[in-house]
């Protein structure tokens, strides 16, 4: 008779135990994940040197190259245009990494670099090489003020 009870019970726990598991590893598996709200920007977990190199370091090489003397033609326009538009929206990026200290430094480094690509984004769409050839190199000049600041003078950048 014991048994028979035992039965409905054991029964009742195992399809209990069945039917909660996935909640349960599903919560354990969101406790784990950090949470970010849609359409929130969410740097990717690098260090600054890693961050530098993976997103500036080939369109600088790149553009050293290319701004040594005028674009030949619509190709070479386009691709200095785009390069400029990755190093400047790279200045959007780096007020998501904002530094520890002397943040308001950083903001304003990452600002002036972020608007001296845009002129030279602007001045590469009309294919103007002196406008184009003032404003990479201002870019780069706000580059640098920065590296002396955060990176002790490490890592200038020459047109």
């Amino acid at each position: 008779m014991k048994s028979s009870r035992l039965f409905p019970v054991s029964f009742l726990a195992l399809i209990a135990v069945c039917c909660l598991a996935p909640a349960i590893l599903n919560s354990n598996v969101a406790a784990k994940t950090t949470y970010v709200e849609p359409g929130a920007v969410k740097p990717i977990d690098v260090n600054m040197h890693d961050f530098m190199e993976g997103v500036f370091q080939a369109p600088y090489k790149r553009l050293k190259i290319a701004m040594a003397q005028e674009p030949a033609d619509n190709v070479a326009w386009k691709a200095v245009r785009s390069d400029a538009l990755i190093l400047a929206e790279g200045g959007n990026l780096l007020l998501s990494r904002l530094p520890t200290e002397n943040q308001a430094d950083w903001v304003k480094h990452s600002e002036l670099s972020r608007d001296a690509g845009g002129e030279f984004v602007a001045a590469a769409k009309k294919k103007d090489f002196a406008a184009s050839k003032a404003a990479y190199e201002k870019m780069l000049n706000h580059c640098n003020d920065c590296h002396k600041q955060f990176e002790k003078g490490r890592h200038i950048l020459t047109p």
